[in-house]
């Protein structure tokens, strides 16, 4: 025969929560400052060098925004449809985006004017970069085509059609300027070596492939699509290295941290997942209050910034490291006393008592099926007031078992009181809500042809009472629903100050192309 198993009251303790050394850096990054865009945030991009500012690409605008005041320094509007994709030259001098017209525009950051109009995709173009050497660029595009251009000559120098759907996704190799990626929503990876023009490897993700990313060394790459992230070995053949699948939404977005050390992936479900880039398993998690579109980290990991579907960006910014020094000094002490405390030590073995595990009187009761005594034995003042989780527990019990009608049935008024006024005390208790509703709505059932019968008794006054408790915890769950929509009525209407950068800022070497100087497109700020 199976031994009996106790109830589990452990389940509702607030017990400590241990934290790796993960957790501890990521939640360093502090409470995010919410701002709000027009649109749904495409693209987030940090400049690779100090001050390591970001380029946020929504609705008809690239904004470039400060990580220390979070306010925006840049405001470049000259696009007539949707940007997309704003990302910065390895020198953060230079920023190229593409638009819903399908025109790839090389922009100077410090003077916001256009350097070179490249002109060539027929449908929007999603994803543009730099090559690594920073004097090509490569574009995605609706069309189903990817292009390589030369940023002198403002020529495009290959074209590749080997997608049969949109190209959604697309990255360049950290290492090598000749080394192309991309992932089109035909569920293809392709990749292109620019000096025979073709492709080279060919690699089905499974579902719409949304983002892609090299890791530092070039010869790994991941890809982002469905609810997974697949990890790649270019090196082998295209060997499928890790499969992660800890979204339970589209994966949107992928960014490296930590020096390639860590792998962030942004999803609809809310979630920022970060992985050890040497296990592929999950060391922490970040959530958001919407689906992310996009993300970007900074170099330094002092900020991290998420863009939502409802075009607000989250600028996560890392706490200083004040009390580190503290921190190291009480170490070296608990290692000293430790040091110490073994001296004394004995060297005999030492052996713990064996003993049986108590059996709570309760769990005695419901071995041998006396609801009515188990539901007493907790409903006493010692087990109601000390450890109210361990009645809630075995009411949690009985109802699975399908046995609280018989224990609440024919019972005295006084336990009526008793146990409302437990409901009333602790319905409000977040570990103990779902419970106690379904103990009340049984309840109920069981004396809802019997309530005339408690008119002015005390049993009659704590339904009342229970009654206006529901009332009230209804009034106050609708109180906070407004508050939260006057926050984001808030939020939506907060008008940022754009002061400009510093006269420091270095110029572009690039001239301006004949092409970029005939863009007579208007720029409202």
């Amino acid at each position: 025969m199976a031994d009996f198993k106790k109830i589990n009251a452990q389940i509702y303790a607030k017990t400590a929560t241990t934290f790796s050394p993960d957790t501890i850096y990521w939640k360093k990054l502090g409470v995010p400052t919410l701002v709000k865009e027009f649109g749904a945030i495409d693209y987030i991009d940090f400049s690779p060098v100090e001050p390591y500012l970001f380029a946020v690409t929504a609705s008809v605008r690239v904004q470039i925004y400060n990580p220390v005041t979070k306010l925006v320094v840049k405001n470049i509007t000259k696009f007539q449809e949707g940007a997309h994709c704003g990302s910065f030259r390895n020198d953060g001098n230079l920023l190229v985006a593409g638009d819903d017209l399908g025109k790839v525009r090389l922009f100077d950051v410090s003077t916001k004017s256009i350097l070179r109009f490249f002109q060539g995709h027929k449908a929007p173009v999603h994803r543009t970069f730099f090559n690594a050497d920073g004097h090509h660029v490569s574009s995605f595009s609706d069309d189903k085509t990817v292009r390589y251009w030369d940023i002198a000559t403002e020529k495009h120098l290959a074209t590749y059609s080997e997608h049969s759907d949109y190209v959604r996704a697309g990255c360049t190799s950290p290492v090598s300027p000749n080394i192309i990626l991309s992932g089109g929503y035909d569920r293809k990876i392709n990749m292109y070596d620019t000096r025979t023009n073709e492709k080279v490897l060919s690699l089905d993700h499974g579902s719409p492939v949304e983002s892609l990313i090299f890791l530092p060394s070039g010869g790994i790459f991941i890809s982002a699509g469905g609810t997974s992230v697949n990890v790649y070995d270019a090196l082998a053949g295209g060997r499928k290295i890790a499969q992660l699948s800890q979204h339970h939404k589209t994966v949107t977005c992928l960014q490296l941290a930590s020096e390639g050390k860590r792998l962030l992936s942004g999803s609809l479900d809310r979630h920022v997942k970060i992985y050890d880039i040497a296990t592929y398993q999950v060391v922490h998690t970040i959530d958001n209050t919407n689906g992310v579109l996009s993300l970007g980290v900074s170099k330094n990991d002092d900020t991290l910034v998420t863009g939502m579907v409802d075009g607000l960006i989250a600028i996560h910014r890392r706490d200083s490291d004040k009390g580190k020094d503290e921190e190291e000094k009480g170490k070296a002490r608990s290692k000293s006393r430790a040091r110490f405390n073994n001296i004394f030590e004995s060297a005999d073995q030492q052996i713990t008592d064996f003993r049986h595990d108590k059996i709570e009187q309760f769990d005695r009761m419901l071995k041998k099926y006396e609801y009515n005594r188990a539901l007493d034995s907790v409903f006493v003042a010692s087990v109601m007031g000390k450890t109210p989780e361990k009645t809630v527990a075995l009411i949690k019990e009985l109802i699975r078992r399908k046995g609280l009608q018989r224990a609440l049935k024919d019972r005295k008024h006084s336990f009526l009181v008793k146990f409302i006024g437990f409901v009333l005390r602790h319905i409000g208790d977040y570990r103990f809500t779902p419970t106690l509703v379904d103990a009340a709505n049984i309840l109920l059932d069981v004396y809802e042809e019997e309530f005339g019968q408690f008119a002015g008794t005390d049993v009659g006054k704590m339904f009342i009472n229970l009654s206006r408790r529901l009332k009230k915890e209804e009034k106050i769950l609708n109180e906070f629903l407004e508050v939260q929509g006057l926050l984001e009525m808030i939020s939506a209407a907060a008008d940022l100050n754009q002061p400009a950068l510093g006269d420091e800022e270095k110029e572009s070497d690039l001239q301006v192309s004949l092409s970029a100087q005939k863009q007579g497109v208007i720029s409202v700020e």
